[in-house]
């Protein structure tokens, strides 16, 4: 699988576990997306996924890495709908 479609499937996947926050976009914690049994089988490397997508400001995450249980509960953003 290339890496844009991975994208793509990542920002689906947001909106499919996400919801609102208050300024309107689509967020889901880490921990969700990276427990998430569908998740688990579409990405092989979910943390690269979402690295890529971060540089292509498809998302927004705080920090530069997610880590299993350290970061469950950080914030990851849709900034495209």
């Amino acid at each position: 699988m290339n890496v844009d479609h991975e994208v793509t499937l990542l920002a689906e996947e947001i909106r499919r576990l996400g919801s609102k926050n208050a300024d309107g976009r689509t967020s889901v914690k880490f921990g969700v997306l990276f427990n998430d049994e569908k998740c688990a089988n579409l990405f092989e490397a979910l943390v690269g996924t979402l690295k890529a997508a971060k540089r292509k400001k498809i998302i927004t995450f705080e920090g530069e890495l997610l880590l299993q249980g350290v970061h469950d509960n950080v914030d990851v953003i849709l900034l495209q709908d």
